[in-house]
């Protein structure tokens, strides 16, 4: 597990039924790739985040895979029309297996 790694989502708090919203995501984390080494000449070992997912009661709204080459902290922004009230789930997803989540809820007036 990467440490310090903290995601963080900005979702509106309330939308009107049918709504195009837009969402921004980012991630506090190295995303080390695997190709640089320390100083004693040793390859730092490989530690990004992989997989990203955006969900909403269920359904994937947005679902990204990441290699090596993506930067330091990921950010992601993209929009999603909100049919109902309901929850966003965003879920990254690290080499090493560790998973990050965080919910978001949005009322729909």
């Amino acid at each position: 597990m990467a440490e310090n790694v903290t995601p963080r989502v900005r979702v509106p708090k309330e939308a009107t039924a049918g709504e195009v919203i837009t969402i921004k995501t980012l991630i506090s984390h190295p995303m080390e790739s695997g190709q640089r080494k320390d100083k004693e000449g040793n390859l730092i070992p490989r530690s990004i985040i992989n997989h990203f997912t955006c969900s909403f009661n269920g359904e994937t709204v947005i679902e990204v895979a990441m290699e090596p080459a993506i930067s330091t902290n990921p950010y992601f922004e993209f929009q999603a029309k909100v049919p109902e009230s309901g929850t966003f789930t965003f879920t990254w997803i690290d080499d090493d297996g560790s998973t990050y989540e965080e919910t978001k809820e949005i009322a729909v007036a």
